[in-house]
């Protein structure tokens, strides 16, 4: 299924949609991107100030999103907005916010130590 929204995209396949939201899950100023977005959409100077970061980071950090497809950057006039690509990712969000994860304490994650995830 193709979908037209400013340029040609096509629909991922379902396991490269769970590896591009682990992706874009793997950095905290992502995921406070994507949870502001979940508000409402914005703009970049909003979110920069909303999340106290230079808008250059906030840039770099919005590409990632796009480029996995996680939102999508609407003209506004000569501005431009962000809103997460669809209303179910938000849903998607609130889930994982939800979602008991089980951890042994002794245990940390096998890549914590060289990556720094979890």
């Amino acid at each position: 299924m193709d979908v037209y929204f400013g340029g040609m995209l096509t629909i991922a396949p379902e396991v490269e949609v769970l590896a591009r939201f682990g992706r874009a899950l793997a950095d905290p100023i992502r995921c406070r991107l994507l949870l502001a977005l979940r508000e409402a959409p914005a703009h970049p100077s909003d979110l920069a100030e909303a999340l106290g970061i230079s808008r250059t980071r906030l840039s770099n950090h919005l590409a990632c999103l796009r480029d996995c497809g996680l939102v999508v950057a609407v003209p506004v006039g000569r501005r431009t907005r962000y809103e997460l690509a669809d209303p179910r990712l938000g849903h998607a969000l609130d889930d994982l916010r939800n979602a008991v994860v089980a951890v042994e304490t002794d245990r940390p994650c096998p890549e914590a130590e060289e990556k720094g995830c979890c």
